[in-house]
């Protein structure tokens, strides 16, 4: 099949967050597949500064009502894919992909709007016609309409599916206020009051949906799950599915990785405990053996579950045990973190900061990773804490009830520790049980962490599941 791929970033070329490392890995797996992919991405400032991209072709135009949208594409490549990148300087030129610093850019309706439609118009000028359109969270969401608005009969044959990453991140503002979008009347009959919805548009005209885990796909179609969109979701429920993100073991690996003290295998499991002095060295904790470390590197928001950590914390260090959190994001969650643990400087350590290192040192150097997201749609670093045999402390939710198995729930398959209830109170039972299992049963906890690090999430796997996805849209 030859498949465009339109997405808002891509790991090692540009990122914020896990839609780019999906950004890199899908098409590569697809690509060994035997599939033809092209990646179609904005070509931002910062892409800029670090790849100076040849021009391709002619400059492109797009029209709303008489008012010209001139873009240029610009051509990488990143291992063995093609990548084409929109280059409008107006809406892209700038310091940041969505924000500047924590203040989101107030026309990124109008810039995204934009690029749904320029990716179209990207592979129309390189003769790419596409079997299948793979569109990307809201960024993204309005290319299956372009598409069945196009005259131009180049994608008549063509099918599209739109991968939700995060549906609580819609792309909803006033439609007056996207200049872009003002010649199609037919949206305005589309609006939440007076606003567009680009998830919504992405629900209603993409052929297939799919989540990036199956039990978010299901919460996707309940009530509670479906981030006011349930309606919507219901009308297309046979269309709706989910298909677990994999994980890149190229970079997540015990036995490879380059930034841990000491690396560490199934078979040769005693580097585990070297880098577990050295996060406590460089956390200024006391060494400790025999103290359970709790790691946590995130985004300091409350979908990351702050609203139930931070009324148990300080419960959970009357234990013995030393806690760790790496994270940026919400000034009010830091300013709290930063008081207790100035209360408990022998126990809990706070960074606002976030740097891969020290990511890939928490996740090897702790006992326990913490992850106990109000949702998840699906989630990696359980998934890298398996692989350093870190047992994740999660809630099941989203990929994350796809992917951790509670040791005491079925113990001879657990990997880690899961609760339910979105509460401190529930919480701190769990981390509680966590740290007794630690304490009481060190033999099964041992086991329990190689059970962990012998569970494989691939790309692979991800990568046939969309094939099979993008045989039902063209059948």
């Amino acid at each position: 099949m030859k498949i465009l791929f339109v997405v808002s970033e891509v790991e090692d070329l540009v990122k914020t967050g896990g839609l780019a490392d999906v950004g890199k890995a899908l098409p590569l797996a697809l690509h060994a597949l035997g599939h033809e992919v092209l990646i179609v991405m904005p070509y931002y400032q910062i892409l800029a500064d670090k790849f100076s991209a040849p021009t391709l072709g002619d400059q492109q135009t797009l029209f709303a009502y008489q008012q010209p949208y001139h873009f240029t594409v610009r051509e990488m490549s990143l291992e063995k894919l093609r990548v084409l990148a929109v280059d409008h300087t107006g809406f892209f030129g700038r310091k940041g992909l969505y924000s500047d610093d924590y203040h989101a850019y107030p026309d990124n309706a109008e810039r995204f709007a934009f690029f749904a439609h320029a990716a179209l118009k990207t592979a129309q000028s390189v003769d790419f016609q596409a079997d299948i359109v793979h569109c990307n969270d809201w960024h993204t969401a309005l290319t299956p309409y372009f598409m069945h608005i196009d005259d131009s009969g180049f994608f008549a044959n063509s099918k599209s599916i739109f991968t939700i990453h995060n549906g609580a991140y819609q792309g909803t503002q006033r439609f007056t206020d996207i200049p872009y979008l003002q010649p199609h009347h037919q949206l305005q009959h589309q609006l939440d009051g007076d606003a567009l919805n680009f998830v919504r548009m992405g629900i209603r005209y993409a052929d297939k949906i799919n989540a990036v885990s199956p039990n978010y796909a299901q919460e996707l179609l309940s009530p509670l799950g479906s981030h006011d969109l349930y309606a919507e979701f219901q009308r297309r429920q046979y269309d709706v599915s989910g298909i677990l993100n994999g994980c890149d073991y190229s970079q997540w690996d015990p036995i490879s990785d380059p930034h841990i003290a000491a690396q560490f295998s199934l078979d040769k499991f005693s580097g585990k405990a070297l880098c577990k002095t050295q996060l406590q060295n460089e956390m200024g904790l006391n060494q400790s053996a025999n103290t359970p470390v709790i790691g946590m590197v995130c985004r300091l928001t409350e979908q990351k579950g702050f609203g139930f950590i931070l009324p148990m914390l300080e419960r959970a260090l009357k234990h013995k045990v030393q806690i760790v959190i790496i994270g940026t994001g919400d000034p009010a969650i830091s300013d709290m973190l930063h008081a207790l643990a100035k209360r408990y400087p022998d126990k809990l350590v706070f960074q606002q900061d976030f740097s891969v290192v020290k990511a890939h040192m928490i996740e090897a150097g702790s006992d326990f990773f913490l992850m106990p997201s109000l949702f998840e749609p699906c989630g990696l670093n359980q998934m890298y804490s398996l692989a350093y045999g870190t047992l994740p402390i999660v809630r099941a939710v989203g990929g994350l009830k796809d992917t951790v198995i509670d040791v005491h729930a079925q113990p001879e398959q657990g990997t880690g520790f899961v609760f339910t209830e979105p509460s401190a109170e529930a919480l701190l039972a769990c981390v509680v049980r966590a740290l007794l299992f630690y304490h009481e049963y060190p033999d099964d906890f041992l086991l329990t962490q190689k059970r962990g690090m012998a569970t494989r999430f691939t790309w692979q796997d991800a990568a046939l599941q969309y094939q099979g996805l993008y045989q039902q849209a063209l059948a």
